[in-house]
């Protein structure tokens, strides 16, 4: 990398995601800059570069990776290409930021292991950078709601188009690698922990024959559960609340907090039953989409650290295929650990 203070990013691919979210996003980050954007059609690949003001536009991902002047590079492929196009990445020397899930299931996450290890690679889990989530870590580590023994989430949307990358079981389709993936995280960043077993009640959509509904425990131990619901079928909605023998936090909007809006968070202490007099946290407009390139930037430019690297994403897989193990077995299951 030459001596430059911003990373140059390149975009792999013209998804919606990056498109609409991630790359404005990126742009936005004091040490970053995208210089580059691919797509299979270079026609695409060009009206992409041309909306979004990137300089360069290439009509393949092979060519983006040949780039000598890309430091990092974001992958927002289907799921069942994140693996394959990130040891691509890393192969070329790029660093390499991956949506989520990082892979269909853990076996093949593993194959990152094999990369080379001067070169980040880290999953997008934009709500880890979020004021928002780190400041709701911060009152439980201090121990103002007690004992946390609890965190619940709900994490809904509803999409039947066939054409939906979401909708094809084949290429990683479904509702709990898509979003169950965020309660998984919400429990395993507030608990600090790795859950044990999980236990899952599982309903699949009989034309698309992903899963569109699931309900799922996951055993932490010491009495700490996570408990969550998903659907892709069912009316939008979010939440997450982590609760503890003295108190409660829940927070507002807290998988699509609004890019650049003020957020917030309830502390409640259970003074009234329906919440009234919740103690409300404001938190200043901010984009967690930022916020996590700027803190992937600091990190390859040797400013910072991220502690999510390869073996943080394979342990959110193994919890996965738990979760689908159980989904068949309709038993709890054991979280590999390996």
């Amino acid at each position: 990398m030459s001596d430059t203070k911003k990373v140059r990013w390149g975009i792999l691919s013209t998804a919606n995601i990056g498109m609409q979210k991630v790359t404005p996003a990126i742009q936005k980050s004091a040490h970053s800059e995208v210089v580059a954007i691919a797509s299979r059609d270079a026609a695409s690949a060009r009206t992409a570069a041309d909306k979004l003001g990137i300089p360069k536009a290439y009509g393949s991902y092979e060519e983006l990776l040949a780039d000598p002047d890309i430091d990092a590079i974001y992958n927002p492929l289907p799921n069942h290409l994140h693996v394959e196009m990130t040891l691509k990445a890393n192969a070329a020397g790029k660093h390499v930021l991956c949506e989520k899930p990082i892979a269909i299931e853990a076996d093949v996450a593993k194959q990152l292991r094999n990369a080379r290890n001067d070169r980040l690679i880290m999953e997008a889990f934009m709500v880890r950078f979020h004021p928002q989530w780190l400041r709701a870590r911060e009152i439980v580590r201090s121990g103002e709601l007690g004992e946390v023994r609890a965190v619940r989430a709900v994490f809904t949307y509803h999409n039947v188009d066939p054409n939906n990358v979401r909708n094809k079981a084949d290429i990683g389709g479904g509702g709990l690698l898509d979003i169950g993936c965020y309660p998984i995280t919400a429990g395993r960043f507030f608990f600090e922990a790795e859950p044990k077993r999980v236990i899952s009640l599982v309903e699949r959509d009989p034309n698309f024959r992903t899963d569109s509904q699931a309900s799922v425990i996951a055993d932490f131990g010491d009495g700490k559960h996570l408990t969550f619901l998903v659907s892709t079928q069912m009316v939008p909605n979010q939440s997450v609340e982590i609760m503890g023998t003295k108190g409660r936090v829940e927070l507002v909007i807290p998988f699509n907090a609004p890019q650049g809006s003020a957020t917030a968070l309830l502390v409640d202490e259970g003074y009234n039953p329906d919440g009234s007099l919740a103690r409300r946290e404001i938190f200043l407009p901010s984009d967690q989409y930022t916020e996590m390139a700027e803190a992937f930037a600091l990190a390859i430019l040797g400013k910072g650290t991220v502690d999510y690297g390869v073996e943080d994403a394979i342990r959110s897989m193994h919890v996965l295929d738990a979760i689908f193990r159980s989904e068949r077995t309709g038993a709890w299951e054991e979280v590999k650990a390996d």
